[in-house]
């Protein structure tokens, strides 16, 4: 058996933080490593040592093996953690560390190669009697290898790359006659993400559900698991929200499925923290089959600690050290619930499009039930070279409605300011009468997704954003009467008038008085008497003997407020020319949607352009938006390829074409 005195977190992020608590509360030294625009992040404050190994771009710092086996070598570091993403189910990296004498905290390479391989592992799942989806998986095949063997897996059948996860190169095929089409396009998407375009068939389960179970195997033999999580919200084949237990399950088919996870961690002789993934039919809940096995953990693993009590990190680490499990099959006792929602930077009303920028303010939950795993603090800037993923938060109550209920009131606690995040789109997915009621299965999500609005910005919010705006003006104009913007004139005083932009709005704020006794007046609306203050970042706005406290932040002339379980993003924008020629009505503005890299420019400089022309495309998280020209006219290109470009950022200008008349 080891010790570990110093272990190295090959992470960044929330789960970085996470696994340098457990660290922590063992008395064992942390070591984070970083990219250089990770310098400042939380996961590097918080450990005993950080090492920088290397630029942004993550091939070139945390899946740069060598980078982090020597990181390891330099601190002293007996064991890595390699938390999920990036090199946890690499096989290579896990090899490496075993050749510089360092413990691998996760399963041996020869159990993650055989699991990363979606062929192999089916095959070796089925000589352990776990059953499987039907359908074709052997390597080699050919494109007329599947289309003939189609038939009898029975259509619809999900075509599958043997290779990588999160959807990519899956399609579902309904019949015969779209299936050439669907395996050449599954294969070259294969081939770019994952450098291999082997395909395989499964067939289609009709409203599949998602459920994985919790395994731990140590090196003595003992296989045990946890029970299982339900993860079939999903968007995109990309997990949101997460529970555990799942409400489909009844007793004796828990107790099924549990067994066959421990068979299946048994047929690659597995060591560790695992999580065995398989499909189930709404319709038929006693019948599941074998999905794959992820080799390390997952990202929603709170949901079952907080359901056990068990730290599953501590007994990952306990596992590496070479110790036997010191808990039975029968010491593992699910009590309550517990209901999981990732916090993304994405835009669900703009297609859920990635967003970043700099933190400038965090709101995180509190209170009986709730945890957070984050790896935000006021400061961090979130980009475009990592996952979008910012936190989890976790809510446990006595029964599912309960831990429902409190999973609401956290997410109305949780605000980002400076990014936007998914955080209302979730509270809208709770609110569903499916998801309450446990209906649920993997296409609900991107079923109800297209009907999510978020809520509009009221008379209220727009009144407490220009109150802030005057609050600012008054505190810059100090002791100075001839300063204050009391708008004091000889015949009564003038108000101070703010305009202000938000999504579906632009309105005039009228303000009159002094900010502790004052009239506020939105454009075309009712007055009302208003009083504000402002300190140490908490707006407090009293209308109409109403109060309502905000946390406000602001940047680029863009203000960011939170109160009443919603964010509330208001910009200040310039007066409208007053005269026809000032400006060119029908000219444009082109700026990014999300934060990310200029991957091509359409246009030259001065380029005449018609409308529906792509000018520029921005990529970020492996997404890419082109953005068009939206009138007739000529280009000024304000930025090139390669450039990094933020939210907001303009890209480039049309000055619309002049229609010439003829008298």
């Amino acid at each position: 058996m080891t010790t570990f005195d110093t272990v190295l977190v090959a992470n960044r992020g929330e789960i970085a933080v996470r696994v340098i608590r457990t660290l922590r509360e063992m008395g064992i030294r942390s070591v984070a490593v970083f990219s250089e625009a990770d310098a400042g992040a939380r996961h590097v404050l918080e450990a005993d040592v950080a090492v920088c190994i290397g630029p942004a771009a993550a091939r070139q710092s945390y899946l740069n093996i060598a980078a982090v086996v020597d990181a390891a070598r330099r601190t002293g570091a007996q064991a890595v953690h390699p938390g999920y993403g990036f090199l946890s189910e690499n096989a290579e990296f896990a090899a490496a560390l075993q050749a510089a004498g360092i413990v691998f905290i996760g399963p041996p390479a020869t159990a993650i190669a055989t699991m990363g391989d979606k062929i192999a592992a089916k095959a070796a799942v089925s000589a352990f009697g776990v059953p499987v989806v039907p359908g074709i998986s052997r390597p080699g095949l050919t494109d007329d290898d599947l289309i003939a063997g189609a038939p009898e897996v029975g259509f619809p059948v999900l075509v599958k790359p043997s290779a990588g996860g999160g959807g990519k190169g899956m399609r579902v095929v309904h019949e015969a006659a779209e299936l050439p089409g669907a395996l050449a396009s599954a294969r070259r998407e294969a081939a770019a993400a994952f450098g291999d375009d082997t395909l395989f068939l499964e067939r289609f389960v009709l409203r599949p559900r998602h459920i994985e179970v919790q395994v731990l195997a140590d090196g003595h033999g003992n296989v045990i698991h946890l029970g299982e999580r339900e993860c079939s919200l999903q968007r995109r084949h990309q997990k949101v929200i997460e529970e555990a237990p799942s409400p489909l399950l009844d007793p004796a088919t828990r107790a099924r499925i549990g067994a066959a996870a421990c068979d299946t961690a048994r047929s690659v002789d597995y060591t560790g923290a695992g999580t065995v993934e398989f499909i189930v039919s709404a319709d038929k809940p006693d019948e599941f089959f074998f999905m794959e096995m992820n080799t390390r953990l997952q990202v929603e693993h709170p949901v079952t600690e907080m359901v056990t009590g068990i730290d599953l990190v501590e007994q990952q680490i306990r596992i590496a050290a070479g110790e036997k499990l010191a808990l039975s099959q029968d010491d593992i006792v699910m009590t309550g619930h517990a209901v999981e929602a990732r916090v993304y930077a994405e835009d669900p009303a703009n297609g859920f499009l990635p967003t970043g920028g700099p933190v400038l303010g965090l709101s995180e939950p509190t209170g009986a039930g709730v945890r957070v795993d984050s790896g935000l603090a006021a400061g961090t800037v979130v980009g475009s070279d990592y996952d979008p993923m910012l936190a989890k938060v976790i809510a446990y109550g006595d029964d599912r409605a309960d831990a429902l209920h409190t999973l609401d009131r956290a997410l109305a606690d949780t605000a980002v300011l400076g990014v936007t995040t998914n955080t209302e789109f979730l509270r809208y997915l709770l609110a569903d009468p499916d998801v309450a009621a446990g209906r649920l299965d993997t296409g609900l999500l991107d079923r109800r997704a297209p009907d999510f609005t978020p809520a509009a910005v009221g008379d209220e919010q727009m009144i407490a954003a220009a109150a802030y705006l005057w609050l600012r003006h008054w505190s810059e104009a100090g002791d100075s009467l001839w300063q204050a913007p009391s708008g004091w004139r000889g015949g009564g005083r003038a108000p101070a008038a703010f305009r202000l932009q938000t999504s579906g709005r632009t309105d005039h704020v009228y303000l009159t008085g002094t900010p502790d006794r004052a009239t506020a007046t939105v454009e075309n609306g009712g007055n009302h008497t208003a009083s504000a203050a402002f300190a140490d970042g908490l707006l407090a706005v009293t209308l109409d003997g109403l109060r309502t406290e905000y946390l406000v932040a602001a940047t680029d002339g863009r203000l960011w407020l939170t109160g009443g379980g919603r964010v509330w993003t208001v910009e200040e924008v310039r007066e409208a020319p007053v005269r026809p020629d000032d400006e060119h009505s029908g000219d444009a503005e082109l700026t990014s949607p999300m934060p990310g890299s200029v991957v091509a420019v359409g246009v030259n400089h001065d380029d005449a352009v018609a409308a529906g022309a792509m000018v520029v495309t921005v990529e970020a998280m492996k997404m890419e938006h082109a953005l068009t020209a939206p009138v007739d006219g000529t280009v000024e290109l304000l930025v090139a390829v390669g450039d990094q470009v933020k939210v907001g950022q303009p890209l480039a200008r049309i000055t619309a074409a002049i229609e010439e008349t003829q008298s």
